[in-house]
């Protein structure tokens, strides 16, 4: 289509989706927004490591051409709109971009732009993966325990935006409805009369599509374990039913490929005791089983008996080369991947609870400068490539900030384009870099001997080192 205010580059051609796969032309168009704050400086780094991967992996014979879009400052400075609509246009029509951080605006009608980025394109699922890179100083022993990739739901939970502040009319008119129409659940709140309230919808579609992609995505990049994040013990309807729901998408669409940590229970007891019982084992899964309730006792029967009907293809041993899906409650997950990183791969999280844990794992590994993420759907191809970390305009324009995380989101993209080879070169790049201790300022802080480098001198540094 026609854009009023961005420019399409002569030369090049659109990444476009067929038969369910992406097809990337040697000479793609990517719209790329270049952010807020410290973004300005981070994109200049960025950009140029980009077509230096590019040019030393394929000799010239593919190239990026890059669009500008506009959003957050520039775009309200330049047209008077946070978010122009031919921005979402171009995003979607070109399917794969890239951008920095961006601010959240004051007014204006929207909460954050990145939220809106993800609902307009329906980019459900938040990609981030968290691998440590030796040498880079972490507040954990062994950082390089760290490899895992989180798959959080983006489009649910409470990021839905359906609040009533307190003191509004609608406040007023939502707690009398509540009142009169669930005077139970308006009885649990404990000062109802200066509560604002918020609603948390999670959905069966939204949480299968979710767990699909992140199943989907473990076997295709041989990952060996999922764990379903959540906190269901106390929210039973919202995040006990992702839970569910997750468990059912394992075992109807990747029967064949997966297995429950409770069915690894069950048929390894089996092979142990070839004569258990069904009720023997269910004993050993459930040792409060004599004290359950009949109707609770015949629905583990019936999971044993589930479990051992799939011995043909998994008995024997057979279920130790298939995918582990297990749930973790979402407040211990934080505990254990620290105190357990290795026992972690793929986690699949509602959209608040990987917000926390995705931050909290990027500590583990040097902190958000260094974290990149993805907003991609599966589906359509629509993936939206990003800075993690904010705005920082304390820093803009300063030439400081460690461009990292733009630059690996990157490496993430061209993953996605099928471009291993320019990826490739980026991880190498950084890794030397960091390995010769020539950093950014938060790293050279807290690496003894290292050499302080401007984030466009990192910049030329990772493109320096691809070469070693």
């Amino acid at each position: 289509m026609a854009y009023k205010n961005i420019t399409v580059p002569e030369g090049g051609a659109k990444i476009t989706m067929q038969d369910d796969k992406l097809q990337v032309p040697d000479n793609p168009i990517l719209p790329f927004i270049e952010g807020d704050g410290t973004g300005r400086d981070i994109w200049r780094a960025s950009v140029r490591v980009f077509d230096a991967a590019v040019e030393k992996a394929y000799g010239g014979k593919r190239k990026i051409y890059w669009m500008e879009v506009y959003a957050g400052e520039k775009a309200y400075h330049k047209f008077n709109d946070w978010l122009p609509a031919e921005t979402i246009e171009a995003l979607k029509e070109y399917l794969v971009s890239i951008k920095g951080p961006l601010t959240t605006p004051i007014g204006g009608g929207i909460s954050s732009l990145n939220v809106a980025l993800r609902k307009a394109l329906d980019l459900y699922v938040c990609q981030r993966p968290v691998k440590y890179l030796e040498g880079i100083p972490s507040p954990v022993k062994h950082p390089e325990y760290v490899d895992m990739v989180i798959f959080r739901e983006n489009t649910e939970d409470i990021y839905t935006d359906i609040e009533f502040e307190y003191g509004t009319e609608d406040n007023r008119k939502f707690k009398e409805l509540l009142k009169e129409y669930f005077p139970k659940q308006y009885a649990k709140m404990r000062f109802p009369d200066t509560a604002g309230i918020g609603i948390k919808p999670v959905s069966e579609e939204g949480s299968k599509r979710l767990v699909h992609a992140a199943i989907q995505w473990a076997l295709a990049n041989g990952r060996k374990r999922l764990s379903l994040v959540h906190k269901g013990n106390i929210m039973k309807f919202t995040e006990g039913a992702f839970r569910a729901w997750g468990y059912e998408v394992a075992k109807t669409d990747f029967r064949a490929e997966t297995v429950t940590e409770r069915e690894t229970w069950i048929l390894g007891n089996k092979e142990k005791n070839p004569d258990l019982t069904v009720e023997e084992n269910a004993r050993m899964i459930d040792p409060g089983f004599d004290m359950m309730t009949p109707d609770k006792q015949q629905e583990i029967l019936a999971e044993v008996e589930e479990a051992l009907a799939l011995w043909e293809t998994h008995g024997d041993g057979k279920w130790k080369g298939k995918l582990l899906v297990k749930d973790t409650i979402a407040d211990i997950v934080f505990q254990q991947t620290i105190t357990r990183a290795r026992e972690f791969d793929v986690l699949a999280t509602m959209n608040l609870n990987g917000d926390f844990l995705s931050d909290a794992l990027a500590a583990q590994i040097g902190g958000m400068g260094i974290a990149p993420g993805a907003n991609i759907n599966y589906t359509t191809g629509h993936a939206l490539f990003e800075a993690t970390h904010g705005t920082a305009p304390k820093y803009a324009d300063l030439d400081k900030v460690n461009p990292g995380s733009v630059i690996l989101s990157g490496e993430m993209m061209f993953r996605y384009m099928g471009w291993d080879e320019a990826a490739d070169l980026i991880i190498k790049g950084m890794q030397n870099a960091v390995n010769a201790k020539t950093v950014t300022y938060d790293f050279e802080r807290l690496m003894e001997g290292a050499t302080l480098l401007k984030c466009s001198e990192f910049g030329d540094a990772i493109i320096k080192h691809m070469d070693d």
